[in-house]
């Protein structure tokens, strides 16, 4: 009961904690996860992320998904998973309750603009977390560089994007293991 309560509670941090979409909360949940708790360790953390980024969904679901069916089973997805969503649902009911109301506040507008810079950097440095802690070989670059010219500059599908590095890879590394 006690390892269901510590999860429901560093999945709440989580939920709690993580602003501007999926990235945001990367840093919150390694932080949760690898330092805190050592429920993942770091090479788990960023597999974890490989895998979670190709399956549908929110990305802090997936985590507390697995995370929570590692260290306690089914109990502990629901406990992270409860955890993870509470803030979110209530703070995501007031705002649609208050609206109107709230809308055109000058303040929330000026603090949510300077959050969404902050929310940048975060998303870029775990791209640079990300990069450094996984990068084996230039073929892993290639990935990188593919991934992000085929995003900006051909505006592609996210979808279509992981299909084409998925099967690139899979010739690539046959390839090189002959």
């Amino acid at each position: 009961m006690e390892i269901l309560f510590k999860l429901f509670l560093s999945f709440l941090k989580v939920g709690s904690l993580s602003f501007g979409g999926a990235y945001s909360l990367l840093p919150v949940i390694e932080n949760e996860t690898v330092k805190n708790h050592a429920w993942l360790t770091n090479d788990e953390f960023l597999n974890i992320l490989s895998m979670v980024e190709i399956i549908p969904g929110a990305i802090s679901v997936k985590f507390a998904t697995y995370t929570g069916y590692k260290v306690a089973g089914i109990p502990g997805v629901f406990a992270a998973n409860l955890g993870n969503l509470t803030t979110p649902i209530i703070l995501i009911s007031l705002a649609a309750y208050f609206y109107n109301y709230i809308k055109s506040h000058e303040y929330l507008k000026n603090a949510l603009n300077g959050v969404k810079f902050a929310i940048l950097g975060m998303i870029l440095a775990i791209v640079y977390q990300y990069s450094t802690k996984s990068y084996s070989d230039w073929f892993q670059f290639l990935f990188l560089a593919t991934g992000f010219i085929l995003t900006v500059f051909f505006r592609l599908n996210p979808i279509y994007i992981v299909a084409i590095t998925g099967f690139a890879a899979i010739i690539i590394y046959k390839l090189k293991v002959l």
